[in-house]
């Protein structure tokens, strides 16, 4: 698969694009770049390009819709959701997206005909021929039991578990957080947890309001985005379901400059080669059966050698598995932990540590730092050592900035 160029448009005119280069399961190739769409059109060639429009610019909704509409389903949506429109039906487009199962309720994308036409005209006008248009909010990661919420200087958007995003200014930040906490699948308990992601201004502007609501929620979880939000979307893409608004009339023309026959050459061609690889597999697969064989009568050696107080060598493998990650996780606990932090502490430069406490194989830590961006570098360089580290909150005080991070080993 080819890499993606994705680009995301600008709000509001006269302000710049922005754009990032992702491999086909999202990583992204270097920094996110902002500037003329004609900048961005030359790292096009040989690329994927995916176009990103301003969420608030997008209605999203999920009507009910009889599962058997078949062909007419195009037809029927536009009225299922006429009560909602304050437009004429016949200037919006309507796109639909992939139905879960046998659900009654199909993804529909819904957006002004003027505008689409120009975005595609600034687009093409850059020499820019995108192969789908998605809604910068389709790209939130969803959480099944999280809302998620990305916070940038002029909107936030909002991802509640089984509702379809939604995109609010900055300054309604509170129903944003009220939409988060109530959504269309309340867990059990009534609160769910909150992930939160935003840049370190934002962070530091709006920080007191969130953290006024950190009890409506069970817990929030705040990431730091210091290049923009460009990369988390480019994750989503390999897995994510978006509605491609270049639907009908806006499909993009796909090129046919190979025949049917040419087809079917390449089709027995691909069939053949599936075969030996089949094949091979097949018989890689018997010798590592063997070398399996092999392998576990070592082990049960081993075992005896090892434990020659143990007669039973039932499922010896793990057993010694068992043995081998006890051995090899005595060196884990405070001691490294407070090293690690000792070597982030050193990086970040008018840091000091207010409080420590460990416990659960957790180091719960509060940290006094000069601004966000500091106590940011610190749990970036805590992961960049192996360990787990999240800022669980955090807010101005006197002497700069407060916040608490919680440290674990890597992967628990």
């Amino acid at each position: 698969m080819a890499d993606w160029l994705l680009l995301r448009l600008p709000r509001a005119a006269g302000e710049p694009a922005s754009w990032l280069i992702a491999d086909a399961r999202g990583a992204p190739a270097g920094p996110a770049q902002s500037g003329p769409l004609t900048l961005a059109a030359a790292r096009a060639p040989g690329r994927r390009v995916c176009a990103l429009v301003p969420g608030a610019d997008v209605l999203l909704a999920e009507p009910e819709i009889p599962v058997k509409a078949g062909a007419k389903l195009q037809q029927l949506v536009p009225y299922a959701l006429e009560e909602q429109l304050a437009d004429d039906i016949d200037d919006l487009h309507f796109a639909i997206g992939k139905r879960a199962g046998d659900s009654a309720r199909a993804p529909v994308a819904v957006v002004a005909r003027a505008l689409l036409d120009e975005w595609l005209a600034t687009l093409r006008a850059s020499g820019l021929e995108p192969e789908a248009i998605y809604a910068d909010s389709e790209l939130l990661p969803h959480n099944p039991g999280q809302a998620v919420v990305l916070l940038e200087e002029d909107a936030v958007l909002v991802r509640s578990p089984g509702a379809c995003p939604v995109t609010l200014p900055a300054d309604a930040l509170g129903e944003a957080l009220e939409i988060a906490q109530s959504g269309a699948q309340a867990p059990p308990s009534g609160a769910r947890g909150l992930i939160l992601y935003t840049g370190a201004a934002e962070w530091q502007r709006h920080s007191a309001q969130i953290e006024a609501a950190r009890a409506r929620f069970d817990g929030i979880k705040i990431q730091l985005l210091t290049g923009g939000p460009l990369a988390l979307f480019a994750q989503q893409l390999p897995a994510a379901t978006p509605i491609n608004l270049l639907q009908g009339s806006y499909a993009p023309t796909a090129a046919r400059a190979v025949g049917l026959k040419a087809w079917r050459v390449a089709a027995i061609l691909l069939m053949s080669l599936v075969s030996l690889h089949l094949a091979g597999k097949i018989g890689e697969l018997q010798l590592l059966k063997n070398r399996e064989r092999q392998l576990d009568a070592s082990i049960r050696d081993t075992f005896h050698a090892a434990m020659p107080g143990d007669p039973n060598t039932l499922d010896a493998r793990r057993r010694m598995e068992q043995r081998l990650n006890t051995a090899r996780g005595a060196g884990g606990g405070l001691l490294p932990a407070l090293q690690a932090l000792a070597q982030a502490r050193d990086a970040t430069p008018g840091m000091s540590v207010q409080a420590l406490q460990f416990h659960g194989g957790a180091l719960d830590m509060k940290l006094s730092a000069p601004d966000a961006a500091s106590l940011d570098r610190v749990s970036q360089a805590l992961r960049n050592s192996g360990w787990q580290a999240d800022l669980t909150g955090g807010g101005n005080a006197p002497s700069g900035y407060e916040g608490h991070i919680q440290v674990r080993a890597g992967g628990t």
